[in-house]
């Protein structure tokens, strides 16, 4: 019969999984405005044990109050900066030894299960309307996007870093000798 895990079980499988992660992961977060989708985002992150975000142009803190009541007090175990240029987030990131990805549909972007996203990168997401801007994608090391089948042209901003932040840690994972098994 199947039961939910007990709280000590669900800490003994997440550390479990954590001693297998060697990979580093960030975000860049580019004029994401929605404080909803700025919490879900540090939430997120902060499952999939990101190191670190680097909020860009107009981002909404985690400080705002929408933005906390979605994250749910886990903006504090993401070490997080606050917004600058996308220029120098990119460069920020760079220089603490990550390779920087937009996770954007442009010409040249790799699908995102095909990129390579098995070593210490930062994913970039952008604004709900506009997506990441020109100087940004200019600054990065490369672009992957979310294939989709559907009749909808995109997902949400907070949802699409999430399967990013997955797919991340999917690939790193692939290949593991042992698997942490639920108790």
């Amino acid at each position: 019969m199947r039961r939910q895990l007990r709280p000590t079980d669900v800490k003994r499988l997440n550390r479990a999984w954590r001693r297998q992660t060697g990979n580093r992961l960030s975000l860049i977060l580019e004029s994401v405005t929605g404080p909803f989708n700025v919490g879900s985002i540090f939430r997120t992150a902060a499952a999939f044990g990101a190191d670190q975000i680097w909020l860009a142009g107009n981002a909404t803190p985690p400080t705002n109050p929408k933005a906390g009541k979605t994250a749910l007090g886990t903006e504090r175990l993401v070490t997080w900066h606050e917004a600058m240029p996308a220029g120098d987030a990119v460069k920020a990131a760079r220089d603490d030894g990550y390779t920087v990805l937009a996770i954007e549909l442009t010409a040249g972007a790799a699908p995102l299960h095909r990129a390579d996203l098995d070593r210490d990168v930062c994913l970039v997401v952008g604004s709900e309307d506009h997506g990441c801007s020109p100087a940004l994608l200019d600054a990065v090391d490369g672009a992957c996007y979310i294939p989709q089948v559907g009749r909808v042209g995109s997902v949400n901003v907070a949802v699409a870093a999430a399967i990013a932040l997955a797919e991340a840690r999917r690939q790193e994972w692939q290949n593991l000798a042992e698997v942490p098994e639920s108790p």
